[in-house]
């Protein structure tokens, strides 16, 4: 996934605590609960519509579906 900093911001990369991530350029990094942590946090930003529109899909297809058909629950008519 590609992440910046938020503004203001210098995030240390995962594994190299002398390398950081910052507000200027975006950097390409593994989903790794370190950087999803930093995201959740608000400390990175991720930029780009890989990840936004992977989430938005998955989401999409779970509210379409009827929670038993989900379940795998057949209805009788």
């Amino acid at each position: 996934m590609k992440v910046k900093a938020a503004a203001g911001v210098n995030v240390p990369m995962e594994g190299s605590p002398r390398k950081y991530i910052t507000d200027v350029q975006e950097q390409e990094v593994p989903a790794s609960a370190y950087y999803r942590r930093r995201i959740a946090e608000g400390d990175l930003v991720v930029v780009g519509t890989t990840a936004a529109a992977g989430k938005s899909s998955s989401t999409s297809n779970a509210n379409t579906s009827s929670p038993a058909v989900a379940r795998g629950v057949a209805s009788e008519a």
